[in-house]
C-alpha cells in the first residue's frame, strides 16, 4: 500500500531494477564471452542493485565490440569490479535470506545482524568461491575452502561493516516497516545496504586482485573439444590471465615479490575485522537493537521522534500513526460528530451501544486523519441522561489494541471507573464490556479511553456526556446551547500521529468537534437571546484560553458543579485546560459575526496557513 512518498519511489526503483536485471540475465547468456559464475553473479548484483549492477556491467564487462573482451575487462578497476561481484553476490544472497528468516522470526536486530553475517560467510564461502568456482581454480573443493578462506574474510568483513550499520539505522528509524519482509521498504534497505556494502568490499578487492589473492573478470570462449579433450568452454588465450587467473597447475602466476604475506593478509583481515566490529556495534549507540519486527509491528513514528538505545518498543507503539490498512469504515466528508445518542429502555435501564474503532475523518473538506472513534463520528456520540437515571452502556472493542472507557468526574462504583488494569482488565481487540451505574451528578462532563490515553484520546476516543437535573428550576437557563469539545491533530506526509507535547509529536491542526474551521459550526442567534456554551477539555496537551468576541459571558459553571448565583462572575475568556469544563452564558447583544476561538494564535491555524480569515480552534456566532 501507498502511505509513504517512499514507496513510490521504492516500486520506480524496483521496476529499473527488473528490468536491468532482464537484460543482464539475457546479455550475458547470450553474448557475453563470461564465465558462468560471473554471468549468475552479475544477474544477482543487478537485482540486488537494480540500475547501478547494470551501469557496473556496462562499464567492466559487456564486450563491446566481438573478440575484443580481454582488452576490455583488463584494467584494474575492471578487474576489482569482477572480484566484488562474485563476493558480493554470494554473500549478500546469504545476508538477504538471513534478514527474511530472522525478521519473520522476530529475532532482535542484535541477533540478526549476527545470523546475518554468519550466513553471508558460509554462502559466500562453502558455495560461490569454493563450488561454483572450483572448475576456475583447480584442485578439491576443500582445497578451495582452505584457499579462499583469506579473501572471502576480508570482503565479507569489509561488505558487512557498511550493511550492518546501513541496515540497523534504517530498519530501526522511525519507518519501521523496514522489519517486515512483506513491506517493499524492507527490501529497498536491502537494495541499499547490498550497494553501501559493494563500494566499501570494492576497495579490498582491488588490492586482492592486484596480488593475485582472487580472480576477477575473465574471457570465456566456446571452442570445439581438441583432440586430448580439450574443454568446450575455455580460456582463448593467455592474455585474460593478467589478474587472478592461475596456470594449468591451478598456480597463481605472480612475481614471488609481488606476492601478498602473510602478516599483508593477517593486517588486511584485522583492519576489515575492525570495520565489522565497529558497523555492528556503533548503531547500538543510537538505536535498540534489542528489538525485533514484531516488537514493532511495522510501526511509523513521526519526523522529529528523539529514540536512543534504551527508547522501548512501547514508546515507539505509543507514538506511531496509524497505518491506513487499519482504517474500517471512511465518514462522508460532511459528517458530524457530537451526534445525540438515542437509549433504549430495558427494565428501566437506559442502554447505549458503544463501538471503538478506526475510520477516516474529514477536519477540513480537503483534510483527511486517521482517527479511533466511537460509533465511527468524532467526538463521539453526545450521551445526554437525566439525574437519577440508571444507565448501561454496552462497549464493544473493534481497534486493534486494548482500551477501556473512563466516565470523567462521575460519582460511581470503583469497578465501573475505566482505568485499565487497575479498576478493570483491558477490553482486548475484539472483546466487551459492560458499564452499569446510577447518575447523581448534574452538568457538563465526559468520557474517554482509559488505557494509552495520551495515544487513543489524541485519536478521538472522547465524547460528551451531558446530565440534566431531575428539578431545572434551580439550573442556568439559555435560550440555546452548544457543546465545544476541543482536540488537537498531528497530520504530516499523508499519516495521522498522536499529538504530544514531546519531540516530534507537536500538533499542527486543531479542531471543534472534530472540525477545523471554516468547517466548524455557525450559531445563529438574534439579538437579545442567550446560548449556553459548554467548553469540555477533552483534548491532551494545551491550556486553550477560549475567547467570545462582542462581550462578556457570565460562568455559571465549572466541571461540572453548578455555581452559586454569587459566586457567577463575568468575563471574556477562560483556559480551558485537558479534562476542564466551563458552563457559560453568553448574551448576543449586537448584530454581526462574533468569533469563539484560542487566544493562542497558532491554535488558530490550520498547518499554520488561515483560511478565510481563520483556522483550527475557531467558529463563528452569527447574530441577526
Amino acid at each position: 500500500m501507498f502511505i509513504q512518498p517512499i514507496d513510490y519511489v521504492l516500486v520506480a526503483w524496483f521496476v529499473l531494477a527488473a528490468a536491468s536485471t532482464i537484460y543482464v540475465a539475457v546479455d550475458q547468456f547470450r553474448n557475453n564471452p563470461e564465465a558462468t559464475v560471473m554471468k549468475w553473479g552479475f544477474v544477482l548484483i543487478t537485482l540486488y542493485m537494480g540500475p547501478i549492477g547494470l551501469l557496473l556491467y556496462v562499464l567492466a564487462d559487456k564486450e563491446p565490440r566481438p573478440g575484443t573482451h580481454e582488452e576490455f575487462v583488463s584494467p584494474l578497476w575492471k578487474q576489482g569490479i569482477g572480484s566484488t561481484i562474485h563476493c558480493v553476490a554470494g554473500d549478500a544472497t546469504g545476508i538477504i535470506l538471513a534478514a527474511a528468516f530472522t525478521a519473520l522470526l522476530g529475532w532482535p536486530m542484535a541477533i540478526d545482524l549476527i545470523v546475518e553475517y554468519v550466513a553471508g560467510f558460509t554462502f559466500g564461502l562453502f558455495v560461490f568461491q569454493s563450488l561454483f568456482m572450483k572448475r576456475m581454480m583447480g584442485g578439491t573443493y576443500w582445497e578451495n575452502v582452505r584457499r579462499t578462506f583469506v579473501p572471502e574474510l576480508i570482503s565479507m568483513n569489509s561488505m558487512m561493516a557498511a550493511m550492518a550499520p546501513t541496515m540497523s539505522l534504517l530498519m530501526m528509524g522511525r519507518d519501521m516497516r523496514a522489519m517486515d519482509p512483506a513491506a517493499l521498504v524492507f527490501w529497498g534497505v536491502m537494495s541499499l545496504g547490498v550497494i553501501v556494502g559493494f563500494a566499501v568490499a570494492y576497495a579490498f578487492n582491488v588490492w586482492m586482485v592486484s596480488v593475485r589473492l582472487k580472480h576477477g573478470l575473465m574471457t570465456v570462449r566456446n571452442r570445439r573439444p581438441g583432440k586430448h579433450g580439450a574443454p568446450k568452454h575455455a580460456p582463448s588465450s593467455p592474455k585474460q590471465r593478467g589478474h587472478g587467473l592461475h596456470d594449468q597447475h591451478g598456480q597463481m602466476e605472480l612475481p614471488p615479490a609481488w606476492a601478498p604475506t602473510r602478516p599483508q593478509q593477517l593486517a588486511m583481515a584485522g583492519v576489515t575485522g575492525v570495520l565489522l566490529a565497529a558497523g555492528m556495534i556503533v548503531p547500538g549507540f543510537y538505536v535498540n537493537l534489542g528489538l525485533g519486527a514484531k516488537d514493532v509491528g511495522g510501526i511509523i513514528m513521526p519526523k522529529g521522534m528523539i529514540m536512543d538505545f534504551n527508547t522501548p518498543a512501547e514508546s515507539m507503539r505509543d507514538m506511531a500513526a496509524i497505518l491506513p490498512r487499519y482504517v474500517s469504515y471512511v465518514a462522508p466528508a460532511g459528517a458530524r460528530g457530537d451526534q445525540p445518542l438515542e437509549p433504549r429502555i430495558e427494565n428501566g435501564v437506559k442502554v447505549f451501544d458503544l463501538e471503538a474503532s478506526v475510520i477516516r475523518w474529514n477536519i477540513l473538506p480537503n483534510e483527511t486523519v486517521e482517527a479511533y472513534a466511537y460509533n465511527r463520528q468524532v467526538p463521539g456520540p453526545r450521551i445526554r441522561v437525566t439525574q437519577g437515571d440508571r444507565i448501561r452502556i454496552n462497549f464493544k472493542n473493534s481497534l486493534s489494541e486494548k482500551t477501556t472507557i473512563h466516565w470523567h468526574g462521575m460519582i460511581l462504583p470503583n469497578e465501573m471507573d475505566g482505568p485499565s488494569e487497575i479498576t478493570q482488565p483491558p477490553v482486548l481487540p475484539g472483546g466487551t464490556y459492560v458499564y452499569e451505574f446510577e447518575v447523581g451528578q448534574t452538568g457538563t462532563y465526559f468520557y474517554h479511553t482509559h488505557a494509552d490515553s495520551d495515544r487513543q484520546q489524541a485519536f478521538g476516543l472522547y465524547g460528551a456526556l451531558i446530565i440534566d437535573p431531575r428539578d431545572p428550576a434551580g439550573a442556568p437557563r439559555a435560550d440555546m446551547e452548544y457543546t465545544i469539545q476541543l482536540q488537537e491533530w498531528l497530520k504530516r506526509e499523508w499519516l495521522t500521529y498522536p499529538a504530544m507535547i514531546m519531540e516530534g509529536g507537536l500538533p499542527n491542526f486543531f479542531t471543534i468537534n472534530g472540525k477545523a474551521y471554516p468547517s466548524t459550526d455557525t450559531i445563529r442567534m438574534k439579538v437579545g437571546q442567550t446560548v449556553k456554551l459548554r467548553f469540555i477539555g477533552s483534548h491532551n496537551n494545551f491550556t486553550h484560553p477560549m475567547h467570545v468576541h462582542g462581550g462578556p459571558f457570565e460562568v455559571v459553571a465549572v466541571d461540572g458543579e453548578t455555581l452559586a448565583a454569587s459566586a457567577r462572575y463575568l468575563a471574556d475568556t477562560v483556559g480551558v485546560a485537558p479534562g476542564q469544563r466551563y458552563d457559560v452564558i453568553w448574551t448576543a447583544r449586537r448584530p454581526g459575526k462574533w468569533l469563539v476561538h484560542c487566544h493562542i494564535p497558532h491554535h488558530t491555524k490550520n498547518n499554520n496557513v488561515e483560511i478565510k480569515g481563520a483556522g483550527g480552534l475557531t467558529m463563528i456566532i452569527e447574530v441577526e
